[in-house]
């Protein structure tokens, strides 16, 4: 079972999963492009929404990639 605490990933957290700065994360999250929460004033992701994200973002460039040829 997993654990609860890891379907919710703080903005360090994050940007580890990612493999990105956590600078290009805040800029990111701040134009709403990637699904997160402000919370006070702390950032919090629920990591099945991201893995979404990530795969829609994936089709979308695989789609424009097929377009291209």
């Amino acid at each position: 079972m997993e654990n609860q605490t890891d379907s919710v990933l703080t903005i360090d957290e994050l940007s580890v999963y990612l493999k990105i700065a956590k600078s290009t994360l805040y800029q990111e999250v701040q134009k709403h492009q990637i699904p997160g929460r402000k919370i006070g004033r702390q950032w919090r992701f629920l990591r099945d929404a991201v893995d979404e994200w990530l795969r829609c973002r994936n089709q979308a460039g695989q789609e424009a990639l097929s377009n291209d040829k």
